[in-house]
């Protein structure tokens, strides 16, 4: 049994942050969602499904089963040390070890969060509904630290060259801040490429979350590794993950 592949975020987080983005590679599933398919609500055989997920904790040594949300394309932000049953959130967030945030994603832009302490920490899961309806701001708050003190690593998502989309979003987020039109350009049909991981810099820098990595992926045309609701449609789910370790 090959292991599964993992994406490690690239930023100076503090040794008791550990966070790991998973790739479609080396799982049980069968096409279209082949092979590494975490999420339970795409039509994946249920059996599948545990046995990745039983992979994944094993493979990164998880304190406990990542906190796995009913992600809805809204803004709200739970704690992971709940527990329980599936909440239906985009974000989860942990003060202490041994809770595990994850996000589901497939285009749409995992965001990880840490504070400069190693004390805090979350998980978002950005699309274009959630990004400009605030799902960043409510993580941020979620931690309780200011922006200064917190990181932020964008993982992967579709990329500026793919993401076509329709004036009404483009609306969405220039209503919100002017500087948002340097997002978006004009492509046919009168419709836009927007740059998902430029529209989250500027969230977060308004935020003052200065400290920003990641953000170089393209879900899309990376079909080697990543899973990609536009490109395939029926298709499995990635997850980002981050948690607390035991000083």
């Amino acid at each position: 049994m090959t292991k599964p592949q993992f994406i490690l975020p690239d930023w100076p987080a503090p040794s008791s942050v550990h966070a790991a983005v998973t790739t479609r590679v080396s799982g049980v599933s069968n096409t279209p969602y082949d092979s590494f398919n975490l999420a339970t609500h795409v039509g994946d055989e249920p059996t599948a499904v545990r046995e990745n997920r039983a992979r994944l904790r094993a493979a990164l040594e998880l304190p406990a089963e990542p906190v796995w949300l009913k992600q809805v394309h809204g803004i709200a932000v739970v704690g992971a040390a709940q527990g329980g049953a599936e909440p239906e959130a985009d974000g989860a967030f942990a003060a202490q070890p041994g809770a595990v945030c994850a996000v589901l994603t497939a285009d749409c832009l995992p965001v990880l969060l840490c504070n400069r302490a190693g004390t805090k920490v979350a998980a978002l899961h950005a699309g274009w509904r959630g990004l400009a309806g605030g799902v960043i701001e409510a993580g941020v708050q979620a931690t309780g630290a200011p922006g200064n003190e917190l990181l932020a690593w964008l993982g992967p998502a579709i990329g500026p060259a793919r993401f076509e989309v329709g004036p009404e979003v483009r609306a969405a987020f220039v209503q919100h801040d002017a500087q948002a039109t340097q997002a978006f350009r004009a492509a046919r049909d009168g419709k836009y490429l927007a740059d998902i991981y430029q529209l989250a810099r500027l969230r977060l820098q308004r935020l003052g979350v200065t400290a920003v990595y990641g953000g170089g992926f393209c879900t899309v045309t990376d079909s080697a590794r990543f899973f990609s609701y536009r490109r395939d449609g029926a298709t499995g789910r990635m997850a980002a993950l981050i948690w607390l370790a035991d000083r």
